[in-house]
């Protein structure tokens, strides 16, 4: 249960995934790094802890770091431990600091399962918060470093690809690459694009190695790649000699070194006449940005335009790449897009996206990069919140037609989430995206609104939370989605715009439905059926949800217990202390809670949640007193052992005493 906890995704699967995107992993584009002198210095020699490849958008660095773990994986000796991970900017489940240090705890947990108990002692007590509330990060560096000195006697190596895609933590991630790549036997090999941001939070940390300060071995490389991909579409295509060699040679003298512009070349030409080749490879510009710009061309000039357009902004906006079933749901029954028409649309995108074992991906995250900023007027002509609004009144009318009670059958009240087994077909995996991010869409969507669109958003969600809510919780917990719902819901109270008459009522019932869902919890999580039960039962009198949904408490509780008639005023009871406490101050920032106690220890608390991150051990006494710094980055205790200790608030560690 712990791992499964700490679990994103599996570092394995996105690799074999994005070899496959790719076209497989050719040797030949990559062996020329295993002999460069940076990489050699950093593999063998143990002073050198920090490798950072770095290089412009398609160049190949995400399949050069698949082949080095290849070889890593190969040549590993029985001391050596890897770990990897993989960025992706338009997936939000793995494109966040918290992400990559989960996801590379789990790899290594996975090759030695003893390392769990740095996990067991916390995940008793915070369970699933632990790694997914607003703080998590600071728990999880705790449990890295306890990783990390417990394997002291072994070179653990981490490989990280595509920093520049990490969109929520990237400074404090790089600060713990390159702490613990001079404090422990850690050894990193990170890569991204040539970001001066990267480079002033790396700083002297790091050893380099530029692809275009290797733009010869580059280029052999990719010239062996253009021999590799022109030898299959000769064979494909049944080309004479003469033609798959020019064709060879245009590739080699336009590619400059950029293995995406030739991977996007040659998928273009899969669809072409043998006779037709020659002609048609010599329309495709040069350089990466004038081919994504003929791409936009030829997608604007298909007869499909506004499909085309549809399509590409709904993929652009939305927070993780989306399966054909939901990316139909979301563009709505309207259009009526069904599953092939919807394939023959993306394959008319100009090649801008690719499907992958039935899930919608950009083929490179620079061809989103190029509409987003390029063709933003183009794929969002009204501004990206009017596609937000577009996507959160089609998730809503989709859910409120498919969302009911007991969707999947269990019956049992008192059925625990471990057992359950989705039916097939599955009911909710048309609307999965929707019941998780359309809270997301609807704060963005009251993003640079006018009244009027703010009001009919807002009026969507009114209605939705007033009829649906509790429908809504359940397969929220079925999906196991109530940590992310939970701080969305957060940002939604602070974030409804006060330019309507309606925002009051919204305001009302989102707050109703937000303190029913912190209060229950442990018990709607766990047991899906439980929001129609305890929590009915046990909500006050005059919560909104209560009163709208009393049809569906149960019958066969005969004597219903005297609730409060409101909310109480006290959001939630933070437990764990075992004794009294003396002293508890918020963070600056609001989002922490610092608490000292007579029972000897500091306590660090997450004031979204309630979920204590870390116990600050090391007082003889009771402590009096703990404050955060006015940058909230430390902790300072007073205590009657005679010592003041100064905390690092992020990793839990004693500073000073």
């Amino acid at each position: 249960k712990c791992i499964a906890d700490l679990r994103v995704t599996n570092p394995r699967h996105d690799k074999r995934r994005i070899e496959s995107m790719k076209g497989s992993l050719l040797k030949d584009s990559y062996s020329w790094v295993l002999g460069n002198p940076d990489f050699r210095q950093w593999r063998d020699n143990a002073d050198q802890r920090l490798l950072w490849v770095k290089g412009d958008p398609g160049k190949g660095k995400t399949m050069l770091l698949c082949g080095i773990i290849d070889e890593l994986e190969r040549m590993r000796t029985e001391g050596q431990i890897l770990s990897y991970f993989f960025f992706q900017a338009t997936d939000k489940r793995i494109n966040t600091a918290t992400a990559a240090l989960r996801s590379l705890i789990y790899m290594l947990l996975d090759k030695d399962a003893s390392l769990v108990c740095h996990l067991k002692k916390q995940h008793a007590t915070a369970g699933k918060d632990l790694f997914e509330d607003t703080n998590s990060w600071q728990a999880l560096c705790e449990i890295f470093d306890d990783i990390l000195q417990d394997l002291k006697l072994h070179e653990v190596v981490l490989v990280v690809d595509a920093l520049d895609e990490c969109l929520q933590g990237l400074p404090v991630f790089l600060d713990l690459v390159v702490r613990t790549s001079q404090m422990t036997r850690a050894k990193w090999l990170v890569s991204s694009r040539n970001w001066p941001q990267i480079e002033r939070l790396i700083r002297k940390g790091a050893h380099r190695l530029s692809l275009e300060v290797n733009e010869n071995s580059v280029a052999k490389a990719v010239n062996k790649y253009i021999k590799y991909k022109v030898s299959k579409l000769a064979q494909d295509m049944d080309c004479c000699n003469d033609v798959s060699e020019e064709l060879q040679h245009y590739l080699m003298s336009t590619a400059d070194g950029t293995f995406l512009w030739v991977a996007l070349v040659c998928q273009e030409l899969e669809t072409t006449e043998a006779w037709d080749v020659l002609q048609k490879v010599k329309s495709f510009p040069p350089g990466l940005d004038a081919l994504y710009q003929a791409m936009m061309m030829q997608t604007l000039a298909s007869e499909y335009t506004e499909s085309c357009k549809q399509v590409l902004a709904f993929v652009a906006t939305a927070y993780r790449p989306l399966s054909l079933s939901e990316l139909i749901t979301l563009v709505g029954k309207s259009s009526r897009m069904g599953a092939e028409m919807l394939q023959g649309i993306i394959s008319r995108c100009g090649s801008f996206l690719t499907i992958r074992e039935d899930k919608v991906y950009f083929v490179h995250q620079s061809a989103k990069d190029f509409l987003t900023k390029s063709h933003a007027v183009v794929l969002f002509p009204n501004g990206q919140p009017s596609v937000h609004s577009q996507i959160l009144e089609n998730s809503v009318k989709a859910m409120s037609s498919i969302l009911k009670r007991d969707i999947y059958n269990l019956c049992d009240p008192g059925f625990p989430i471990e057992k359950v087994n989705p039916p097939t077909p599955d009911p909710l995996s048309t609307i999965r995206y929707c019941c998780i991010y359309w809270v997301n869409h609807l704060v963005d969507a009251f993003t640079d609104q006018v009244q009027g669109s703010s009001a009919r958003s807002g009026g969507i969600a009114d209605s939705f939370l007033r009829n649906k809510a509790l429908y809504w919780l359940e397969a929220l917990s079925l999906l196991h989605g109530i940590p992310d719902s939970i701080v969305a819901l957060e940002r939604l109270k602070q974030g409804i715009p006060q330019d309507h008459q309606s925002a009051s009522d919204l305001q009302a019932i989102v707050v109703d439905v937000y303190r029913l869902l912190r209060s229950f919890r442990p018990a709607i999580e766990g047991r899906p059926l439980q929001c129609y039960a305890s929590a009915l039962v046990f909500s006050p009198a005059k919560s909104l949800v209560r009163k709208r949904f009393r049809g569906e408490s149960p019958d066969w509780v005969k004597c219903k217990p005297e609730v409060s008639e409101r909310w109480s005023a006290c959001e939630a009871t933070l437990e764990g202390h075992t004794d009294s406490v003396y002293s508890a101050a918020f963070s600056p920032d609001g989002r922490r809670i610092v608490s000292a106690s007579y029972d000897n220890t500091v306590k660090l608390w997450d004031a979204a949640t309630g979920t204590c991150e870390a116990t600050l051990e090391g007082h003889t006494a009771s402590v009096l007193s703990a404050a955060f710094s006015p940058d909230g980055r430390r902790v300072v205790s007073a205590s009657w052992d005679k010592t003041v200790k100064l905390w690092d608030a992020a990793t839990g560690t004693c500073e000073a005493t």
